[in-house]
């Protein structure tokens, strides 16, 4: 019984990429370590800031507001000093992220007048880096304010409203568990859309592009002998890379796995699909790694990977409409952190599928076949 000429070029294709032993470690082995390596830099936790601290008052009350620093895991206090232009040389120098200024008559204030005041000057040119820091140096000073309605009112008083408070599908507000199902799905967008952007414009490079042309092989077998080995590669790279996130990140799957698997067949089609699109008009690979670079780029600083989707301006979020990346973070995250089902991710599901359809039917209709 005659092969079916899909089987043929199946075989080719796989023969093709186990022979080019400088593909095998970028799609088995980079994916990993990147994995490894950016689930712990990619975070916006701040664990280290460094504090200066200028104690002008020298009271028992500032040495207890000085203490609620020393006893938190997120202060390193770098250096005391009364005066001024020493902390601020250190915080010029990157040395100090804050400085705390505690004026004299602080504790006198507290007593007499029921109210003091204190100095912060934060190092701001990063952002957001500054905004995390205030906030955990007003928690900070608001619990030591605490402690002081507490004192002044009585031991036995207890404070008006009490407040329990639990987290949500993160309790443990580990910024990895939040990063981890994102960056997954990026390290599979890479490898979909880089390889199969560069497949049918090396066959042009080689010139066996002519020799296929002349063959009976119909287009839209060609292009599924194209896509299928590299679905096929980056579902397998998606059940390692949450094998890997299960065993060392301890990335909690609460939704049913299948659905993730579901949705990401349907995803990497899709990415195929627009890479086999870049691969036919390009007449060169470096042509279309840029073109495939500069779509990477768009997708990822506006996929919510980093920055949530909701405070971008109004014409990115209505952009990310064709942001494939964008979507199958959302999915990732629902299913994987708060237990979503394809009931409640059907707008994904029609969206990703619109999108396979399209980029597939663009790849085979612009792949120009001479017969």
């Amino acid at each position: 019984m005659k092969k079916p000429i899909l089987l043929y070029i199946l075989q080719k294709e796989f023969t093709q990429i186990f022979r080019n032993k400088g593909m095998l470690p970028v799609m088995f082995i980079m994916p990993v370590v990147q994995l490894l390596v950016l689930s712990f830099a990619a975070t916006f936790e701040m664990k280290d800031i460094k504090i200066n601290i200028i104690d002008n008052d020298k009271t028992p009350a500032s040495r207890e507001l000085v203490s609620k620093f020393k006893g938190s895991k997120f202060y390193t206090i770098i250096n005391y000093t009364d005066a001024y232009n020493v902390a601020e040389t250190d915080l010029k120098t990157n040395k100090a992220d804050i400085i705390l200024q505690i004026p004299e008559y602080f504790e006198k204030n507290i007593v007499k007048e029921d109210a003091a005041k204190v100095k912060l000057t934060i190092n701001a040119i990063n952002g957001s880096a500054a905004g995390l820091v205030s906030a955990y140096t007003m928690s900070i000073i608001k619990d030591f304010n605490k402690d002081l309605i507490v004192e002044t009112l009585g031991t036995k008083m207890e404070m008006p409203i009490k407040t329990n408070t639990s987290y949500w599908f993160n309790p443990e507000l580990d910024y990895k568990t939040y990063m981890v199902p994102g960056i997954l799905v990026l390290l599979v967008s890479i490898i979909s859309l880089f390889l199969s952007s560069m497949n049918i414009v090396r066959e042009k490079e080689m010139g066996t592009i002519e020799q296929i042309n002349v063959t009976p092989i119909l287009k839209y077998e060609f292009v599924a002998g194209k896509l299928i080995p590299f679905w096929i590669i980056a579902m397998f790279e998606l059940a390692f890379g949450l094998l890997i996130a299960k065993l060392i990140f301890s990335l909690p799957m609460l939704g049913n796995v299948g659905v993730v698997f579901l949705f990401a067949g349907i995803y990497i089609l899709a990415l195929l699909g627009l890479g086999l699109f870049i691969s036919t008009i390009s007449d060169t690979q470096q042509q279309a790694m840029f073109i495939a670079w500069f779509l990477m780029v768009v997708f990822i600083l506006l996929s919510g990977l980093f920055t949530p989707v909701e405070s971008m301006p109004h014409w990115a979020q209505n952009l990310n409409i064709i942001n494939p990346i964008s979507y199958f973070i959302k999915v990732m995250r629902m299913v994987l952190l708060k237990g979503a089902g394809i009931k409640d991710l059907s707008n994904q599901f029609i969206g990703m599928s619109i999108y396979a359809i399209i980029s597939i039917s663009l790849a085979i209709r612009m792949y120009k076949k001479k017969n």
